[in-house]
């Protein structure tokens, strides 16, 4: 899959997908939209739990896993985070992605750049495994208290929305658990009320008006 980096509007950097015309994250602000999405309305809500598991659809260049461990530092918190790549990206590119954020330390930039697919490795209290799948392919998966579902949106991809995605989604949480996307057609949230989550439009981030929660109860 061909990738080019693109300069989003709040300095922080994304891919474009010629083939899909499509971009990783929002031109309107990358690292925006991550904070916003899956920081503000995703694992800030679980922050009365000490250990959280998060699922992730789309690892991509390892944003919303570093935003999600820099808070699990800064609020002391134990994270297990599983992340799902079909299409891994270059180290390089992880590298300069994260460089462009201006927050990350060595140690950081190497533990996110180089990783090991299929091997969970360790940053303090923040656990990775990074799996090289497609999210049609998992089964049986642990039990998570979080999903951030980031994939490709339903223009680009539209087989990546379909009730079929968001059971395997709603299988692998517990009672209780979240689904958090920055999508919010209309389509999308039939679909995950119709395997069972109650859902919940919230404000988007810059240049979307809503972004969807989904509950599983």
């Amino acid at each position: 899959m061909k990738r080019t980096l693109t300069k989003t509007a709040d300095g922080s950097y994304t891919l474009f997908v010629p083939e899909l015309d499509e971009h990783y994250h929002s031109i309107h602000g990358a690292l925006q939209e991550a904070e916003h999405v899956f920081i503000k309305h995703g694992i800030e809500l679980f922050k009365h739990q000490d250990r959280i598991q998060v699922l992730e659809m789309g690892l991509g260049t390892c944003l919303n896993a570093y935003l999600t461990c820099r808070w699990a530092q800064e609020n002391q918190k134990s994270i297990f985070y599983c992340g799902v790549e079909a299409f891994p990206v270059e180290s390089a590119v992880i590298a300069q992605c994260l460089d462009a954020l201006g927050t990350v330390d060595n140690k950081e930039r190497t533990f996110f750049s180089h990783l090991s697919y299929g091997e969970c490795q360790a940053l303090g209290s923040f656990e990775l495994y990074p799996l090289h799948a497609t999210w049609n392919s998992l089964r049986n998966m642990e039990e998570f208290d979080l999903v951030y579902y980031d994939a490709f949106g339903p223009r680009a991809q539209a087989e990546m929305w379909t009730m079929e995605h968001f059971k395997i989604a709603y299988d692998a949480l517990k009672s209780g658990g979240l689904l958090t996307t920055y999508c919010a057609k209309g389509q999308v949230k039939r679909h995950l009320k119709s395997v069972g989550f109650e859902v919940e439009s919230r404000p988007g981030p810059p240049g979307k008006r809503e972004m969807t929660l989904a509950w599983k109860h």
